[in-house]
């Protein structure tokens, strides 16, 4: 994601001094314009002030990154989080860089593969001279009225946590609207469903849309496995709805049939038929 970011941003007239661990994705964004650097230590002695670092790593190392940077930065330099961070978190380390005289922004950033073509929805935490300095990079990420300053330090990051809560729900209505259909007594044609769905009715989405594309690849999903992840924000959605007492039926259950995906057998699952055997008889043996 932070290469296409990289690109989409080098296409908008930026100058973008480029680090990662992995030194070939340096030299391929080299290759479209980037200034190429070895660590961050050489990246941010290539910026000039006021400096804006922009970190997009997994979550657990998100500190190791901004510990980094606040040991190499001056007061009056940003530090942006446009990761997937835990809003508390934000919080805290909004707190720390200030302490240093340095401005954080978190930046909710959604777009996924397509970012690079379509721009990235931003939702963006931080004092306002923070995003008014940073807006000219953050407009040319974001596609036209896709952006806004949503709150202070951490209401970007919390924004975000709600938008993949949300992201799961209607995943998983679309999964089990079309299991539904593709068990029915009736031959329908899926991929032609997703496609109608997409043309006026009250169900289109750009998740229909990318259903849709895969249906048309592989219309019984034979080269897909039922596995699928969370990378925290559905959890975090959950735990918010409980501390904040609202209901989130949906939400939770959604990240609850996760957790079940990745199951080969689930245990659960056989202790429900070991009683059913034992009351009524009704166990299926394995062959």
């Amino acid at each position: 994601m932070g290469f296409n970011m990289t690109l989409r941003l080098l296409q908008g007239g930026h100058e973008v001094v480029a680090v990662d661990r992995d030194l070939g994705i340096v030299k391929e964004c080299a290759s479209k314009g980037a200034v190429f650097s070895e660590n961050l230590k050489d990246a941010i002695s290539k910026l000039t002030g006021p400096r804006v670092v922009w970190v997009m790593v997994p979550a657990h190392v998100t500190d190791v990154v901004i510990n980094e940077a606040l040991s190499l930065l001056s007061k009056g330099d940003v530090i942006i989080d446009g990761g997937n961070s835990n809003w508390k978190d934000s919080r805290v380390r909004a707190a720390r860089v200030g302490d240093k005289g340095l401005h954080w922004i978190d930046a909710g950033t959604s777009g996924g593969v397509w970012g690079l073509q379509n721009g990235y929805c931003m939702m963006v935490g931080g004092t306002g001279e923070a995003v008014k300095l940073c807006e000219p990079i953050i407009k040319t990420l974001a596609p036209a009225d896709g952006y806004a300053h949503v709150g202070d330090a951490g209401a970007g990051h919390y924004v975000k946590m709600v938008h993949n809560g949300i992201e799961y729900g209607l995943m998983q209505a679309y999964a089990e609207g079309f299991e539904i259909m593709k068990t029915s007594p009736f031959k329908l044609d899926l991929h032609k469903i997703s496609s109608i769905w997409g043309k006026g009715s009250v169900v289109r989405s750009w998740l229909l849309e990318l259903l849709e594309g895969a249906l048309a690849d592989d219309k019984d999903l034979k080269g897909i496995r039922g596995f699928v992840e969370d990378s925290g924000e559905g959890r975090w959605t959950v735990q918010a709805s409980i501390d904040q007492d609202v209901p989130a039926p949906i939400i939770t259950l959604s990240l609850q049939a996760r957790f079940r995906s990745r199951q080969d057998e689930s245990y659960g699952a056989k202790i429900l038929a070991a009683l059913r055997n034992q009351f009524g008889g009704h166990s299926v043996k394995k062959a």
